[in-house]
């Protein structure tokens, strides 16, 4: 039987839309300014889509993975996430060496901004998703399928996970059940490719610009939901800005391919604004989530009714130069996008990285940044009247890391690994046997390459079991 979520049930978390400010694990804060005057202040660029808080690994078996001749014994199986405005998420990993951040906050990312977006094979994961726990919640019709003798819901979560592992991380890993093997082989062998899925919620252009008394846009929504609540912020109210469509109406909701606009009053002093739509809605299984604190992508593989929103800025300047500033995470070119438009009556000329460029009135240029993998950067566009966007993150495009360890363990229980002294804060370690394994780590800046499916809240697993 196939069922859209497993197990989960809708929980209210205190909203932080609006707050959180993400760019596929991109920060963006700053002073936007034209014609000498300060237009918004720490203006967030959102890619849209949900937002969420990762609680745990909650439903998992075991796995081995096989590495440099050695052999290292890790929980596999779905974490839970909480969305913020109300809703739970879970995930499988799909960066088995890289760490994961105690309550680390994650963004719905386009796979161009995470591993998948230059893994071939990253359709491959999305049908293993659609056709396996909790999708297919029929454990029995799944374990014939793979040939098990039987499959309880910790055994086809081990199974599911390692044969994302496979085609994620290119692991040779397998689960320790024999069962949970037997699933894992199956579905590796009958994954076919498939299609990205859609944005729960996102809208484009991510920034608009232009004069006083033009309607500055469209932004096009794209949603896989129903209705798109559209708030109008009360400042852009006060200021007489109106959010209109095509004919003139003013719109209080939108739905996938809706085009809004933002009707600037004649006459409106140089100024600038922020849109946000939110929605409830399913998100869709594939769909990759990103942190902005290093913490291991993960994959959508089930989803409650959860909130989601989207956010757009309009900038507008009576004459000279009135530039809109973007930017998104870009896996293929190893760095970040930066577009920066222009729709004022003037050359807008800006510097980034050094060096300077010109965008021509009524045009827009896209600028790569290169970074380094795993590095935190901070880079500001910057320009004539004291025009200032600033863009902060880190780079997590790849998976990678080398692993060793002391003995081969199979684990009942996960035990948290003691951090050195010297660990960031809010690190959690994969719990493979406490003292009996260590894994050694290298090439995170941290000082510590997790095995991906083993870390996280291994604590918080302990005390849900011990007060049941």
């Amino acid at each position: 039987m196939l069922g859209a979520f497993s197990g989960i049930t809708r929980s209210a978390v205190p909203a932080r839309i609006g707050a959180v400010v993400l760019v596929s694990g991109l920060a963006a804060v700053g002073v936007l300014s034209g014609a000498g005057t300060a237009l918004a202040d720490e203006a967030p660029q959102t890619q849209g889509g949900a937002t969420a808080t990762i609680n745990g690994l909650k439903t998992y078996g075991e796995a081995v993975i096989h590495e440099d001749g050695t052999d290292l014994t890790v929980p596999a199986g779905l974490f839970e996430m909480s969305v913020d405005g109300g809703g739970t998420l879970q995930t499988y990993c799909v960066d088995l060496h890289n760490p994961t951040q105690r309550d680390a906050h994650y963004q719905e990312t386009p796979w161009s901004g995470t591993s998948l977006g230059t893994n071939k094979d990253a359709g491959r994961i999305r049908w293993i998703l659609q056709n396996s726990y909790p999708q297919v919640n029929d454990l029995a019709a799944l374990a014939r399928k793979a040939g098990a003798r039987g499959l309880t819901e910790q055994d086809a979560a081990a199974g599911t996970q390692v044969a994302i592992w496979r085609y994620s991380d290119g692991a040779k890993v397998d689960a320790v059940d024999p069962d949970a093997e037997k699933l894992a082989d199956y579905l590796q062998k009958s994954a076919r490719d498939t299609a990205e899925p859609q944005s729960s919620l996102t809208l484009d252009p991510p920034a608009v610009s232009g004069r006083a008394g033009d309607l500055l846009g469209p932004v096009t929504v794209h949603t896989n939901g129903g209705t798109v609540t559209v708030t109008p912020p009360e400042d852009a109210a006060a200021a007489g800005v109106r959010i209109i469509d095509k004919t003139g109406k003013v719109i209080t909701s939108a739905r996938d391919g809706s085009r809004l606009y933002f009707d600037i009053p004649e006459g409106a002093p140089d100024g600038s604004t922020q849109l946000t739509l939110q929605a409830s809605t399913t998100v869709p299984v594939g769909r990759a989530f990103a942190s902005d604190s290093r913490s291991q992508t993960q994959i959508l593989a089930g989803s409650s009714e959860s909130t989601v929103s989207a956010t757009t800025s309009a900038t507008w300047a009576a004459e000279g130069a009135v530039p809109a500033v973007s930017a998104r995470t870009n896996c293929a070119k190893s760095g970040v996008d930066v577009t920066v438009a222009d729709k004022g009556d003037q050359p807008f000329t800006f510097e980034l990285m050094g060096e300077e460029h010109t965008v021509a009135a009524g045009t827009a240029t896209t600028v790569s940044v290169p970074l380094q993998e795993d590095r935190t950067y901070d880079f500001t566009v910057t320009g004539a009247n004291d025009f200032s966007r600033r863009f902060t993150g880190v780079l997590d495009c790849k998976t990678q890391g080398v692993v060793t360890t002391k003995s081969t363990q199979t684990l009942s229980d996960p035990t948290p690994v003691a951090l050195p002294a010297d660990t960031p804060p809010g690190t959690d370690l994969a719990a493979t046997g406490g003292s009996a394994i260590t894994p050694l780590i290298a090439g995170v800046a941290i000082g510590f390459v997790v095995i991906g499916g083993a870390v996280l809240v291994f604590l918080r697993g302990r005390e849900a079991r011990a007060g049941e």
